[in-house]
């Protein structure tokens, strides 16, 4: 039988794909490229398991957990909706990782100090004078520190400086002199340098004297006091300005680097994950450029520069250089100024429309003329920089608030109407005439306080003040709520007042002195001018991320913004007052990562 050739069949046609399938292989390709890219950076998702998240969000006040990845929040909500986001289900289907805090634990968003000293925090840990109740308490440290230091021992030429000294806690609450500091023969023939708690006066030697030889022949320099005796000699005492004259070594590269270690580990151990730094000199600014550079930079810093001189007469403000984000992690910003225009209510330097109640021969000190704060105001925002302005006294914020009305009724008129735009900020606002009250609400200047220097002060305060012109003074809560977008920046003014920012929280709250005491007794001092926790909580966090122009990268947990945080091993928002102070940070996080302290327990969620 002859068999048939087979025939040749044509090749099968290659499937198109649908445009459906296309878009379904499309959308595949790039979650599992997105994924691969995801991986690549520390994600994690932090979860409580009773809703203790104080996010400051008001759309969404507290939250089970939020989820982080490449050093920004990335969701934020119930544990179950994020376990269900289409999201989780594409990108993490291997399953992603949970950490858990303790049930006790809080977690909010990172905590800022709208204003410190951070370089003179680490000066002032070298040698500490807080808590001296009394002259001799004070010589007996310093004889404990050239003990401690072989090298100053041996060198009686070497200067030993300090910081934290309080006349008004010791025995007659007078002001020290020169000759204590020659009443031991350790101490006899140093160049000792003691500045006040509140850096406004400073208590020199009479080694010092000596080299600051000849002193000007008047009993005042233009802003400061020389304190003398009856017979007209130098006390030993130098109130603001004056302090200038005190021949102080400058600081060693060495000493930059062990202040700002020192300062930032305290930072970090409580809490702070951001800094408003209040007085930054050209030295300290090309310092925080290194680091930052570096990478070395673990703390964000919103740097204020002040001028160059006292004599105001080589500061361009529009040579200022400009930082945004700087540095290797972008953590460095330098976009304000910070200027002077009186003293501090301790040393009567506070200056006052009405003189002291306790010291009538005085109003305190203006260390700028009304004349020349105008002109340097004026001079910072025409480079259109950010002016903050420290102002104690009633006359000092009366003399800048007019500057300040005059300066944005121009701005109006040009068609700048929005003050949002230029955010001045009145430093401590601390003692205010009725009318200033309501007038720096009305202009929408900021009032960047401390809650602590409230606490402080309140032993003394109304000694100097009188009970009338006491109602204007440390009032937090009228001063938030004369604010037109209820923005009150808080901070510490460390080294002047402790570090831990719960210190604030805690005054802020109870305007009660870390026993529990208040001249009114344990209901506060003045407490119709406490905060609510949930006030103080956001003038800590997302008010102070405002004055510094990063509320929409910092200061609350949303979506978007920057993984900065903090957890806290009890619950500041229910817990006792006095269980405040208790309070221990567990974890300090900046952009995702621990800077201090660890995370919860962890665990892989499975789809």
């Amino acid at each position: 039988m002859k068999e048939s050739k087979p025939t040749r069949q044509a090749p099968p046609k290659a499937r198109q794909p649908s445009r459906l399938g296309w878009l379904v292989s499309s959308v595949a390709a790039v979650l599992l490229l997105s994924r691969f890219f995801l991986n690549t950076r520390e994600e994690y998702t932090l979860c409580s398991r009773n809703n203790s998240i104080y996010t400051v969000n008001e759309t969404y006040p507290r939250a089970q957990c939020i989820s982080i990845c490449g050093g920004r929040i990335t969701a934020v909500g119930n544990e179950a909706d994020i376990r269900r986001s289409w999201i989780e289900r594409f990108l993490y289907s291997a399953g992603t990782t949970v950490q858990y805090i303790e049930p006790e634990q809080i977690i909010v968003p990172g905590l800022a100090d709208a204003h410190a000293h951070l370089l003179q925090q680490g000066y002032k840990m070298q040698l500490q004078l807080d808590g001296a109740t009394s002259v001799q308490v004070v010589v007996e440290r310093i004889k404990s520190y050239i003990m401690a230091h072989p090298d100053v021992h041996a060198d009686t030429s070497r200067w030993i400086e300090g910081m934290g000294w309080d006349q008004t806690k010791w025995p007659g609450a007078k002001f020290p002199t020169a000759a204590d500091l020659s009443s031991d023969p350790l101490l006899r023939g140093r160049p000792i340098l003691l500045f006040r708690v509140d850096v406004h006066a400073a208590w020199v030697s009479e080694r010092v004297l000596e080299l600051m030889a000849p002193l000007p022949p008047d009993l005042d320099v233009e802003g400061g006091t020389i304190i003398r005796d009856a017979s007209g000699e130098p006390t030993g005492i130098l109130v603001d300005n004056a302090m200038s004259l005190i021949p102080q070594p400058p600081w060693a590269p060495e000493q930059y680097v062990d202040f700002f270690n020192t300062a930032v580990a305290e930072a970090l151990k409580f809490g702070l994950t951001s800094v408003h730094d209040a007085s930054t000199n050209p030295d300290a600014v090309t310092f925080f450029k290194g680091v930052a550079e570096a990478g070395k930079l673990p703390i964000r810093l919103y740097l204020m520069a002040v001028p160059f001189s006292e004599n105001f007469t080589d500061w361009q403000p529009s040579q200022i250089e400009r930082l945004t984000n700087y540095g290797a992690h972008g953590r460095l910003n330098l976009r304000s100024v910070k200027l002077f225009t009186d003293g501090a209510l301790g040393s009567w330097g506070a200056a006052l429309i009405q003189p002291y109640t306790d010291k009538p021969d005085t109003h305190g000190i203006m260390r700028s003329s009304p004349e020349t704060m105008d002109q340097l105001i004026r001079s910072a925002w025409k480079a259109n920089m950010q002016v903050n302005v420290h102002c104690i006294g009633d006359r000092a914020n009366e003399i800048v608030l007019d500057v300040f009305e005059d300066i944005l009724a121009e701005e109006a008129r040009n068609g700048n109407a929005d003050v949002a735009a230029f955010r001045p900020r009145i430093e401590h606002a601390q003692i205010l005439q009725a009318s200033d009250l309501d007038r720096i609400g009305r202009l929408g200047v900021l009032a960047s306080v401390q809650p602590t220097h409230g606490t402080s002060d309140m032993w003394y305060a109304e000694t100097r003040l009188g009970p009338d012109r006491i109602k204007g003074a440390y009032a937090y809560r009228t001063l938030l709520e004369a604010s037109p977008n209820k923005v009150l920046p808080l901070g510490s003014d460390f080294p002047v007042e402790g570090v831990n920012p719960l210190l604030g929280f805690y005054a802020a709250v109870s305007r009660l002195g870390v026993d529990g005491r208040s001249p009114h007794g344990g209901g506060g001092w003045f407490p119709a001018e406490r905060l609510t926790r949930a006030q103080a909580l956001k003038g800590m966090t997302l008010d102070a991320a405002y004055a510094s122009f990063a509320e929409t990268e910092l200061g609350s947990l949303a979506v978007g913004k920057r993984a900065d945080f903090v957890i806290l091993d009890r619950n500041i928002m229910e817990v006792d007052p006095s269980e405040i102070l208790r309070t221990r940070v567990t974890a300090t996080v900046i952009d995702g990562k621990a800077a201090y302290g660890t995370l919860g327990s962890r665990k892989t969620w499975q789809w």
